[in-house]
């Protein structure tokens, strides 16, 4: 089975994909690590997408996507979450990153990029602010 974990930076997605590689041993890749696989990004981006189409049912692939480029990765198989969170939070999870600071330019493009992920298709919705990533979890290991 593969999961596609669909958010913009600081909703959760790290978070809910911890937990569903708890409850289901599941291999979690991010954003670029798949370009560890060839020489060049094309020939990675390949690989990757070859790998996902041929995961087995019983084995679990989590791959989480903060970039629109990355969806083209997903196969039409996968189970696609999008985690959210509203932009205060986003900022606060953000700021706290970068040691309390979070200059303007950084500001702006959290700003700019909320919401980006809102019309993308997908099976389930979930809170990265308010959301179980034990229920989600518990709730793909019973699919």
């Amino acid at each position: 089975m593969v999961i596609g974990i669909i958010g913009e930076n600081c909703t959760g997605k790290s978070t809910l994909a911890d937990a569903i590689r708890e409850k289901l041993s599941a291999e979690v890749i991010t954003g670029k690590d798949y370009l560890r696989l060839a020489k060049n990004e094309a020939q990675a981006a390949a690989l990757f997408k070859e790998k996902l189409k041929t995961t087995p049912q019983d084995k679990a692939v989590v791959y989480v996507i903060s970039e629109e480029e990355q969806l083209s990765l997903l196969p039409e198989t996968a189970v696609r979450i999008l985690v959210s969170a509203d932009l205060d939070t986003i900022k606060e999870r953000f700021r706290a990153r970068m040691r309390g600071n979070l200059p303007p330019p950084v500001e702006q493009m959290l700003t700019r990029k909320h919401g980006m992920f809102d019309s993308v298709p997908h099976d389930i919705d979930y809170d990265g602010v308010s959301g179980d990533p034990a229920a989600v979890a518990a709730s793909l290991a019973q699919s």
